[in-house]
């Protein structure tokens, strides 16, 4: 099956804990601190591959997590760092958080990398927090949670030349006649269901990708028929062969199908519409053809370059493939993301909140990266790390914001995961 679009999980690996720990050697008496830091946990990295074709490996395994750091030990050794985990991915992907919106990544070249979740770092050791006024403390550090979120992938084929046109005007047998791709042909609609890549060889090295995209129908724009399946697979396309039915073998108008696909393509992208084109007349071989052809040429010939073909014959294809070959080398890549550039950036500082307070009956509810890292990173079993945490939210204010809220003892007071009891 061809799978274009798949929604993944992703979470770094969590950093390693530091330890608590304290040199103990005969001949040495308070040796002092020696607790090492734990490990950064293991990033995931999605790496292009252009050997891949479809997200179908993403339907079956959904989470992806990486490795945790080690822990830290006596002696002043840190723990290992975790391993990262990458993850091959399609060329021609686009990366997107779903929570967001934004794009992390479009890889469009074999072998590009994009971190997409990051470890966590590791938790410092009690040795970290020796000074002067503590000579042995009892302060370790739980690893930071490695970074974690949900994915939108979004596969975009790249080809240099993209068929496009009503069902069975014969799109599948001319990427059968000019390459070696093999798709099923058959004389009724939508038998291409997929879109098909094919390679066409010029001879001494030179060669282009052709997309053979599945039957667009009028209301392409909106979904209908196969619609915005496969219409974005024509978006990184740098010329559009459009194919015509000259003999009208259906009871259709070859220059009525041109205008609906047309005004589907503008409906769906502008720019997409204006793409260089060529207008591929088909069924030539077909009693009735020269009549339609004439009526092209004089209607779109000023504009188009109308090639008169036969997919069953393979009469005209030759030349249609130089043509192609003479000017693809002069129309640039499509830039499917482009940045205006700014004359003047301005940058103003914006002072964001360090936490959020919230209140549900006798529950006080505090959000915020910030302090909710520190949260995790709390060994909690040490009262000289619940002395550290307790003044870490006076220093951010969160004691005042509780008592102007007006907190009594008792209350409970929910920090991410952890509740605590106010008490003055």
């Amino acid at each position: 099956m061809f799978y274009d679009q798949a929604k993944i999980y992703v979470k770094g690996g969590d950093g390693g804990n530091g330890i608590v720990s304290f040199r103990r050697e005969k001949y040495v008496p308070e040796g002092g601190p020696n607790g090492g830091d734990g490990g950064r946990g293991g990033q995931i990295i999605f790496v292009a591959d252009e050997g891949l074709r479809t997200l179908v490996d993403f339907r079956y395994n959904r989470h992806y997590k990486a490795e945790r750091g080690q822990h830290g030990q006596g002696k002043n050794m840190h723990g290992r760092r975790g391993e990262d985990l990458r993850v091959r991915i399609p060329v021609g992907t686009i990366v997107k958080d779903e929570e967001t919106g934004e794009i992390l990544a479009d890889l469009v070249e074999h072998g590009q990398e994009v971190i997409v979740a990051k470890g966590g770092r590791g938790g410092r050791g009690n040795a970290r927090f020796m000074s002067n006024t503590n000579k042995a403390p009892t302060i370790a550090e739980k690893g930071e949670p490695g970074e974690k979120r949900t994915l939108l992938l979004e596969l975009k084929l790249l080809a240099d030349v993209g068929l496009i046109g009503f069902p069975n005007v014969g799109k599948s047998t001319i990427i059968s006649r000019i390459s070696a791709a093999k798709p099923k042909i058959a004389d009724y609609h939508f038998t291409t269901l997929v879109p098909n890549l094919g390679v066409v060889d010029l001879g001494d090295g030179e060669s282009f990708v052709v997309a053979d995209i599945p039957g667009l129908i009028e209301g392409a724009h909106t979904g209908a028929g196969l619609g915005h399946a496969f219409l974005r697979h024509t978006e990184r396309t740098r010329l559009l062969l459009h194919v015509l039915d000259m003999a009208g073998s259906e009871g259709r108008d070859p220059l009525e199908d041109f205008q609906i696909i047309q005004e589907e393509l503008q409906k769906y992208s502008a720019e997409l519409a204006q793409r260089p084109m060529m207008i591929l007349a088909n069924k030539m071989d077909i009693t009735g053809a020269e009549e339609n052809l004439e009526r092209c040429q004089e209607t779109l010939g000023d504009k188009y370059k109308i090639y008169p073909v036969s997919a069953a014959t393979g009469e005209g294809l030759q030349e249609m493939i130089y043509a192609v070959a003479q000017i693809l080398p002069e129309i640039p890549a499509p830039q499917l993301f482009v940045q205006e550039e700014e004359e003047h950036k301005v940058i103003e500082a914006v002072h964001e909140k360090r936490f959020e307070l919230s209140r549900e009956g006798e529950l006080f509810i505090i959000t915020g990266d910030e302090i909710e890292k520190h949260v995790h990173m709390t060994m909690f079993e040490s009262d000289d790390a619940v002395y550290r945490f307790q003044r870490i939210l006076k220093a951010m204010g969160i004691e005042d914001a509780l008592r102007e809220a007006g907190i009594q003892n008792g209350d409970k007071v929910l920090i991410s995961d952890m509740e605590f009891t106010w008490e003055e």
